[in-house]
């Protein structure tokens, strides 16, 4: 039987965008632990660290986020892990949030100056004392922008997981235009949500970009 598409249906759409905001953040706080800690192994003294975490992202960047999907979940299953597809999608996307945080905020840390690390050095300061007092607050404001705006292809990276049937936002429009036939307005409506999400996080990115500059010029 073929539904009229009403509220009812667009409702259900902003409450499925619900579980693509937790699929971001998911993925940001798990994929921003990795970043942190391969972010710090490519900066690291050691170079068997610095190659290691080199290796990851160079891996993780070169495969296309849905291989990483269709290994957590199907490869998984067939080495006899079975994950919930929710869980299989957070690990997926954590994992590629790893990579290119970890590469966006390793590049913030090393555009720190290097007075502030010798300065902090004379100081007697122990490595980790300078990454917690100096070098860390000052690659934050650094790594602010381009991290926001690297979530905002996060968000948008989210609609994958619709193929192992996890109901966000993009599965949602899929499931009503199955019993609506009406793709135009149904997609239409999803677009809209998503330019919703997306366009302030783009704002904010290009606002904090715009102020860190100014920053860096005084």
């Amino acid at each position: 039987m073929i539904r009229p598409f009403g509220i009812d249906e667009i409702l259900f759409l902003i409450q499925s965008a619900g579980w693509t905001l937790v699929l971001t953040l998911l993925a940001m706080i798990f994929g921003g632990a990795l970043a942190l800690a391969a972010a710090l192994a490519r900066v690291a003294r050691s170079r068997l660290l610095r190659e290691a975490a080199r290796v990851w992202i160079g891996v993780v960047q070169g495969v296309p986020v849905l291989m990483l999907l269709f290994l957590s979940y199907y490869g998984l299953s067939y080495a006899g892990l079975e994950l919930p597809p929710i869980v299989a999608a957070s690990l997926s996307l954590s994992i590629y949030a790893s990579a290119y945080l970890g590469e966006i905020w390793r590049g913030a840390i090393e555009s720190v100056p290097r007075q502030q690390w010798e300065a902090s050095a004379s100081l007697a300061l122990s490595r980790t004392q300078q990454y917690r007092h100096v070098i860390l607050p000052q690659s934050v404001k650094i790594a602010l922008p381009p991290t926001v705006g690297f979530l905002v292809q996060l968000v948008k990276n989210t609609s994958i997981v619709s193929i192992v049937s996890v109901v966000e936002l993009t599965r949602a429009g899929q499931l009503i235009n199955n019993v609506t036939f009406q793709p135009f307005k149904v997609f239409v409506v999803v677009a809209v949500i998503y330019f919703a999400i997306c366009y302030p996080m783009s704002r904010l990115s290009r606002h904090l970009e715009g102020r860190f500059r100014v920053h860096r010029l005084h």
